[in-house]
């Protein structure tokens, strides 16, 4: 039985995310496996995916079993707001990572959560039908061997950060339960009560960044889920979405 399975994670679950819930061996992207009609909290896992997606169209390479790979359905008044969204469930991600190694974890905007510069998860939002689906990946017992070595930026997993193997039902309970209190939290109030925990894992501020065609230092997380930017003219700009490289 997978430590994913139905039998072992629904007696688990503390709060509304993840009932429904339905787990599979093996499929295209979790992404797919949740009808649009699903309900505001339905979760899908999966052990092993064959054409997982990350953003811009790249592939979710993972070991099968070794990953952990859920979608969830969440129904915000605002889904027009994914900028912000995808930094919500990345903290959330940040928060379950950081309890299961007991060292820091980081945000990496948009939608990166990283440990020491390595990426450890990823989130994947999808509108539909006044939906958005949430993807989210996290590397939990992969070895250094299994890890990709050509990803775009350096990659771990729990085990390789730690030197031993992780729950992945465990880590499933604890992403759930803080995406739960943070999406509540902002679908309230927006991000305002977010702002200082993003702050204090952002994994960009202070840093060399470029987002597109603007280059510059990253000063923070605005109140909107922006990157601001001081741009190597020293005007400081407002980046709304894109993908954050560090040159070098």
């Amino acid at each position: 039985m997978s430590d994913l399975s139905a039998e072992r994670i629904e007696p688990l679950l503390r709060g509304r995310l993840g009932r429904p819930y339905l787990h599979v061996g093996e499929c295209d992207s979790t992404q797919q496996l949740l009808p649009p009609d699903s309900p505001e909290g339905a979760v899908a896992t999966a052990d092993h995916q064959t054409a997982g997606r990350g953003r811009r169209g790249r592939t979710w390479v993972d070991e099968p079993g070794a990953a952990l790979l859920v979608s969830i359905v969440l129904r915000p008044a605002k889904a027009s707001l994914a900028a912000e969204l995808s930094l919500v469930c990345a903290l959330a991600v940040a928060e379950a990572v950081e309890e299961a190694i007991g060292r820091p974890a980081g945000v990496k905007w948009p939608n990166d959560v990283v440990v020491e510069g390595r990426k450890v998860g990823g989130i994947l939002l999808e509108g539909r039908d006044g939906a958005v689906v949430c993807g989210i990946g996290v590397n939990v017992n992969q070895t250094a061997a299994s890890l990709p070595d050509d990803a775009r930026a350096p990659a771990a997993s729990l085990r390789t950060l730690t030197g031993r193997d992780h729950d992945r039902a465990a880590s499933l309970v604890e992403v759930l339960e803080h995406l739960e209190a943070h999406y509540d939290a902002w679908c309230a109030t927006g991000l305002e009560p977010l702002l200082q925990e993003l702050a204090r894992r952002d994994a960009l501020r202070g840093r060399q960044v470029r987002v597109g065609n603007v280059t510059g230092t990253a000063l923070g997380i605005a109140a909107d889920g922006r990157l601001r930017i001081r741009s190597d003219d020293g005007a400081e700009k407002l980046v709304a979405s894109g993908e954050a490289e560090v040159p070098g």
